[in-house]
């Protein structure tokens, strides 16, 4: 039985890519650890069947966070018995986790969430934009095995460094959804419009606070925490929604999934700040269609393209939050008459982990891995 270890610098509890991949894995009769971080509010995992380790780190973010991390890591697969494979999640797991399979050359799989070097947060910061560039510019070109989640984005990588991505975008498996009763009655039988995801800058999230002044007989419930989760939360107190603007921060994935399945509608109002933003395929797009209700988008050309092409939904670029709570208003409306219910579940067929994740299978010929 192969030893697989996956590196990512998260916690664990939340990322629902890594269990996929984690679980594929263990059907293929591997032996898998997942490798990432302890916070002092992280959860238990829950319903997971693999192993893990998770660092305790004296630093929680900056140089002196990320260097350690990844000496942790490092160490750690340099001394663990011999693997078949690590797989790399994100640059900032990765010049560990190159390094190891080098000196015990075994094969690395580098599965890139996200254009690292373009997210906001990175973008407004040069000068420790550049030196990610630098690590990314040393890396990339040198990995054999690459995975990212959109295709414009594999395009980037592919022009910058000529290294080859294959697409696995990020989508749930398949499942039935059955609406909450308990949670529609926790809401008192208002329309539940969603937003899962992190609480950082570009999510479109104060447009969003802003529009539900525009907004009756609806609850917005704001799954997450995120650099300007406190931001937000002042906002709502001075915009007076407290009673319309529910903060549940976070969820493990089964609670969340319920949540979701009992809402009305499901927003992803990313801002295109950088090519990151620009070319998203969020995970919180793929469930929405999974849980079978609509999704209200930015006009941005991979989510609208899922939207428009499935008609799921309505991509829009409407930055007034009277104007868009209007449209907001139609598309409850819509969805209580039973308007893309068809469209949704032959999206939600499609638009699956059962599908998507034989890419990654592929990858795992390729590579000597089965």
């Amino acid at each position: 039985m192969k030893r697989i270890y996956i590196a990512v610098i998260n916690d664990l509890a939340t990322d629902q890519r890594v269990r996929r991949v984690a679980h594929l894995l263990l059907d293929q009769e591997m032996d898998v650890t997942c490798i990432g971080r302890k916070l002092k509010d992280s959860p238990e995992l829950e319903h997971v069947r693999f192993k893990y380790r998770r660092f305790r780190m004296l630093f929680t973010k900056g140089p002196f966070f990320y260097a350690c991390f990844n000496l942790r890591l490092f160490l750690t697969l340099l001394f663990v018995r011999k693997p078949g494979l690590i797989i790399s999640n994100d640059l900032d797991t990765l010049p560990a986790a190159f390094t190891a399979s080098r000196i015990r050359r075994v094969p690395l799989i580098y599965d890139s969430h996200e254009l690292f070097t373009q997210v906001p947060e990175l973008i407004e910061r040069k000068r420790v934009q550049s030196i990610w560039k630098r690590i990314e510019s040393f890396y990339v070109p040198r990995v054999r095995y690459a995975i990212t989640v959109s295709y414009p984005i594999a395009e980037i990588y592919r022009r910058l460094y000529k290294t080859r991505f294959k697409v696995v975008r990020n989508m749930p498996e398949m499942r039935s959804p059955e609406r909450n009763m308990w949670v529609r009655k926790e809401y008192e039988g208002k329309s539940i419009i969603i937003y899962q995801g992190a609480l950082n800058v570009g999510r479109g999230l104060e447009l969003m606070i802003r529009a539900m002044q525009f907004i009756k007989d609806s609850v917005f419930v704001i799954v997450g925490t995120g650099d300007i989760a406190m931001e937000l939360h002042t906002m709502v107190e001075e915009e007076g929604l407290a009673d319309r603007i529910i903060f549940k921060g976070r969820l493990l994935p089964g609670e969340l999934s319920q949540l979701t399945m009992s809402a009305d509608l499901g927003i992803s109002l990313e801002e295109d700040l950088g090519l990151n933003y620009r070319y998203a395929l969020p995970n919180k797009l793929f469930d929405y269609i999974q849980s079978r209700i609509p999704v209200l988008c930015s006009d941005l050309p991979e989510m609208s393209r899922i939207v428009r092409t499935y008609g799921i939904g309505i991509a829009t670029d409407e930055k007034d939050p009277e104007r868009l709570s209007g449209i907001i208003r139609y598309m409850l409306e819509e969805w209580n008459s039973g308007a893309w219910k068809d469209a949704l579940d032959l999206a939600a067929d499609q638009l699956c982990w059962e599908n998507e994740s034989q890419v990654y299978l592929d990858l795992l010929h390729e590579s000597g891995v089965l």
